[in-house]
């Protein structure tokens, strides 16, 4: 937006988590699409640049709060002087991100912040209040706040442009793809988001050992990697990615792939990114509290319905208060014919 004649220098504040930044791509990239004379400055967390590939009038600020101590802040807002900023657009609304714009404040710079609606979603999930509505999706939440911030959006995206170092290096390493590519995505932080391992064990044996089929397995930390690195030693026909690639390289791998399975995790919103079809697998939590992954299709998620407690989280959790997981209990069969 040009006020007054002049190029406008937007900070946008998202730093975590991964799926939650990478849902604010589509949206920024309209915007920069639409305003193509101003400039917007993305402030989030190391590994994550490559989700903002080929955008052209996005600049990526890199940043690490190490002990989360006001003088780390005070860091950070030394270093994003240096950008001239006109408009801050916080679009986490914590405790790092409220400091940053009330010193950004200090030197007469305006800022609009997201309505998260926290205590509505907490409602729902805590006492059930509201359990039957529908809330508005993160995406229509971050394109309302740059509404506000005075610029245009579209939901005209459809995935990040091909990163061709990225992509050699995926076929260097993987080789021309040849049958079918399915990505598996068994983890998820809570235990609520995910299905029992006995069961995705299982559904990697039978897609495993499917004609010109190759699996990979996706996944972070150290004891998921190396969990997965022991699966994927249970056929020659599956590969353990996990924790091996940079995110460029996951990405454009993401993009060879005819699917991705996954729990409601960060991996069906990077497959979004490349415009790949995820199957999401649903369990505590539930898509009408606004986390379906960006232009996904509704019939390829996969939910226990009709649960009265559903849903139990916002996020995710590890403790069911029935003790009895009835959300996950959600077969193989019905995953398997999905895929």
């Amino acid at each position: 937006m040009v006020m007054g004649g002049e190029e406008m220098t937007y900070l946008v504040l998202r730093f975590q988590s991964l799926g939650n930044v990478a849902m604010t791509v589509p949206i920024l990239s309209a915007a920069s699409r639409l305003h193509p004379e101003d400039t917007f400055v993305v402030v989030a967390k190391k590994r994550l640049h490559a989700m903002f590939y080929g955008l052209e009038n996005v600049r990526f600020h890199e940043v690490d709060f190490g002990d989360g101590s006001i003088k780390s802040l005070l860091q950070v807002y030394r270093e994003l002087q240096a950008y001239k900023i006109d408009h801050v657009i916080d679009l986490q609304n914590v405790l790092r991100s409220q400091i940053l714009r009330g010193l950004f404040r200090m030197r007469g710079v305006k800022s609009t912040v997201i309505r998260y609606g926290r205590l509505q979603k907490w409602a729902i999930a805590a006492l059930g209040i509201g359990r039957k509505k529908t809330l508005p999706t993160e995406f229509e939440r971050y394109m309302e706040t740059f509404g506000r911030a005075g610029l245009k959006t579209d939901e005209q995206f459809d995935a990040l442009a091909v990163n061709q170092a990225a992509a050699a290096e995926v076929r260097k390493q993987f080789g021309e793809k040849t049958g079918k590519w399915i990505g598996l995505a068994p983890f998820a932080k809570s235990k609520t988001n995910m299905l029992p391992y006995h069961t995705i064990k299982s559904i990697l044996s039978r897609l495993s050992a499917q004609k010109d089929t190759k699996v990979f397995l996706f996944g972070a930390g150290d004891v998921e990697c190396e969990l997965l690195r022991q699966w994927a030693n249970m056929s020659e026909n599956v590969t353990s990615v996990a924790g091996l690639l940079p995110l460029d390289e996951e990405l454009e791998l993401m993009r060879q792939l005819d699917v991705m399975l996954c729990m409601d995790s960060a991996n069906q919103h990077l497959s979004s990114l490349v415009g790949l079809r995820a199957i999401s697998i649903w369990c505590g939590t539930h898509p009408k509290m606004g986390f379906y992954g960006w232009k996904q299709q509704e019939k390829d998620r996969i939910e226990v319905p009709e649960l009265a407690c559903r849903p139990c989280t916002v996020h995710g959790t590890n403790f069911c208060r029935y003790r009895n997981y009835a959300c996950q209990q959600i077969t193989e069969n019905q995953i398997i014919e999905t895929i």
